[in-house]
């Protein structure tokens, strides 16, 4: 009985030292309309930004417009980038016209927009163990 209640004490600081979850909210504003769906990539890496191809580690979501905001709980704390795109039609993709974006789309931390999607690091914010709240502010050129 004794030993197990060492064993206790010497386990105790191990299981609080590991690092906390973090939770994320995405406010998604300046959306057009609210028909069609939000597809979001929130990547942990510049290799996964902006469209989550290379997905280890990154999380795709899709919702619906009229939603609004997503709340994620259970990440791993770390640097995050997020990119979305408003799927006004529902077809699963951004639609161009002649290479410009027909339909909304939007970036964390709102970088200034050049021709094709910002870099990781424009977009890049921490989470760390708690909670954070990003705006997206989607914008449309067409």
């Amino acid at each position: 009985m004794l030993r197990r209640g060492a064993w206790a004490l010497v386990a105790l600081p191990l299981l609080t030292s590991a690092a906390p979850l973090a939770t994320l909210e995405l406010d998604f504003t300046k959306l057009r309309s609210t028909r069609g769906l939000l597809q979001i990539c929130i990547a942990p890496a510049a290799s996964q930004f902006p469209d989550c191809r290379d997905g280890h580690g990154a999380i795709k979501r899709t919702i619906p417009a009229a939603d609004g905001m997503l709340r994620l709980s259970g990440l791993a704390p770390g640097d995050y980038a997020v990119a979305v795109i408003h799927d006004a039609n529902g077809n699963g993709k951004l639609d161009t016209f002649m290479g410009i974006p027909r339909e909304g789309f939007g970036f964390s931390r709102n970088p200034v927009i050049g021709f094709g999607p910002p870099r990781f690091s424009a977009a890049q914010f921490p989470l760390q163990g708690g909670s954070d709240r990003q705006e997206v502010k989607l914008r449309y050129l067409l």
